[in-house]
Order: C-alpha cells, then sequence, then structure tokens
C-alpha cells in the first residue's frame, strides 16, 4: 500500500479560548489553528451558533449533565467543529460540522457519514475523556465538575 501525504506533519497550536453557557450547558471551548494561533472571530461566532442548535436539537433528549467541549479547528483546507457532552455518566456524545476555507460559516453537518476527527481533534477528545475519569469517574463519592471544567489542555499538538 502506497500513500501519499501532501506536507510532513506539524504541531497546530490547541487552546482554551472561552468558556461558553448556552441551552443551560457549560463548555470549554477550544481553538486548533493551522496557520494562526486561534481561529478567527467569524468561525468561532458560527461554531457558537451551531452549538446552541445542536444542542437544542440532540442534548435535550440524553441523560446529560450539562458539561462538555467545543473544539473550533481552522485546518489547512477547511473548518472542523466538534460538539461534545458528557451523559449516563461515561457516555460522550459527539457531532461534528464542517465547513471549505471559503466558506467558513457554511457549517455542514457531518456526524451520519461517520467522521469522528482529524489527529489533532482526537488529542482534545482524548485530554477530555481523562478530565472526566479524573474529576468525575474517579470520584465516586463526591464528582467534581467545576473540577472538570478548570481542567484543560493548552499545547502545541504534536504526533506522539
Amino acid at each position: 500500500m502506497h500513500i501519499k501525504l501532501t506536507e510532513p506533519y506539524r504541531k497546530r497550536p490547541t487552546r482554551i479560548i472561552d468558556t461558553w453557557a448556552i441551552a443551560g450547558f457549560s463548555l470549554k471551548v477550544y481553538g486548533i489553528s493551522y496557520s494562526g494561533d486561534i481561529p478567527d472571530d467569524q468561525l468561532c461566532k458560527a461554531a457558537r451558533e451551531i452549538t446552541g442548535q445542536r444542542l437544542l436539537a440532540s442534548a435535550v433528549d440524553t441523560n446529560h449533565y450539562g458539561v462538555g467541549f467545543v473544539g473550533i479547528h481552522a485546518g489547512r483546507g477547511g473548518n472542523f467543529v466538534f460538539i461534545d457532552w458528557w451523559a449516563d455518566e461515561n457516555e460522550l456524545h459527539h457531532h461534528v460540522y464542517v465547513s471549505s476555507a471559503e466558506t467558513p460559516l457554511d457549517l455542514a453537518y457531518m456526524t451520519p457519514t461517520g467522521l469522528i476527527a482529524c489527529t489533532w481533534d482526537m488529542r482534545v477528545i482524548a485530554f477530555e475523556r481523562d478530565a472526566w475519569v479524573e474529576h468525575v469517574l474517579k470520584r465516586y463519592h463526591a464528582p467534581d465538575v467545576q473540577g472538570y471544567l478548570n481542567t484543560t489542555l493548552n499545547e502545541d499538538v504534536q504526533a506522539g
């Protein structure tokens, strides 16, 4: 099998950029960027709008805790937004949207296609999983949701 790559894998800054209170949820918001430090305001605004829509459309039917995270990734050729929340103790609900670099506000719902995340997005998801286990699941008698919300990732994500 021959795999042709278009460029070397490199670090991308991954930063906590905000905490959103939307539809009764507290959400950590991460920015990931191919060429800058964080995604631009226009993409962040579109991500916030689509997050509210997704929570109202899907989260209300889950046994959720009102906490989760959002990733806004300004990628090389397009943009990715993922919206995640915790439910049923240890389950992560994950929804993905994509837009082109030319039309960043036209975020299309991609979850039904099976698309999950790219390698940089997966670092955020893995970090959030570990934070949930540490602050909530391991504290059976006294889950620390605020501790979970206060635990954030800020690094230049690289393979390995």
